[in-house]
């Protein structure tokens, strides 16, 4: 399988969990709460459909390839490539109505995410990157579809940055701290977009993204794209970011510096 053959792929399955997730937005949908007593943490229909049909497409296909899934767990996370997916990241965005939700599709080989997507099947938007390039394909005002390079923009200072977060309530109370200190540097903070806060650094509308506590399949997939259009992505420590953990990804190595020596301050 060549390289232009797994991207066809990825983008299948993309396909696939669009369709599967779409016909449940915006309905009476409920959600189940994965938290056992913990903060709301709701999943509902639509994730475990979307992931079970790309996982049987993973299967009838790459046979020998793992998978890592926010829904049904791992299954083979050894293998050299490894499928990661989060069918809807942001359900709790998705049950709110809220289209800054997304189906995320990772490739990882040899444990380095290779190739990503990011769709969102109600805006009719794909980010689509490989580490070295990254794309975006969706409607232009004329509502038919375009496509265009994604790049991060220049940003020469913390104070000059738009900063994005999902949400304080998800920190705790250290990283939270840690946060706050970026937080107070910057020009702007917004709050609530989950994976779309990484397309639009992507695409060069927002500088730095900070999240703390995220899984594999939340910011594997995203890599790709956010590294195919200039961007950074690590841990809070400088660290890879391919097995979660506190992330942080930013447009410009200026302000992914002045970041990452704030968030490391005790």
């Amino acid at each position: 399988m060549t390289a232009v053959d797994f991207a066809a792929f990825i983008e299948e399955l993309a396909e696939v969990a669009g369709r599967t997730v779409l016909p449940f937005f915006r309905t009476a949908i409920g959600a189940e709460d994965k938290s056992h007593g913990g903060a709301f943490d709701p999943v509902t229909e639509a994730d475990r459909a979307a992931e079970a049909a790309m996982r049987r497409l993973i299967r009838q296909t790459f046979a020998q390839h793992g998978i890592v899934g926010e829904e049904f767990g791992v299954d083979r996370a050894d293998a050299e490539y490894v499928w990661v997916l989060d069918p809807i990241d942001g359900t709790k965005s998705f049950i709110s109505g809220v289209p800054t939700w997304g189906c995320l599709i990772g490739l990882v080989h040899n444990g380095r995410p290779i190739y990503g997507v990011m769709a969102q099947p109600f805006t009719r938007e794909f980010f689509i990157g490989d580490g070295k390039v990254a794309t975006w394909r969706g409607p232009g005002l004329d509502h038919t579809l375009r496509q265009r390079r994604l790049h991060t923009r220049a940003c020469v200072s913390l104070a000059s940055a738009t900063l994005m977060t999902t949400s304080p309530l998800l920190y705790s109370a250290e990283a939270l701290a840690a946060f706050r200190r970026v937080e107070r540097g910057v020009r702007l903070s917004r709050y609530g977009c989950d994976c779309y806060a990484f397309a639009m650094l992507a695409a060069g509308h927002v500088d730095c993204v900070i999240e703390a506590a995220v899984k594999t399949y939340d910011i594997a997939p995203l890599m790709p794209i956010i590294e195919g259009a200039g961007g950074i992505v690590t841990t809070w420590t400088g660290d890879s970011a391919a097995q979660g953990g506190d992330v942080i990804a930013a447009g410009d190595p200026r302000v992914h510096a002045a970041a990452l020596e704030l968030l490391s301050k005790g």
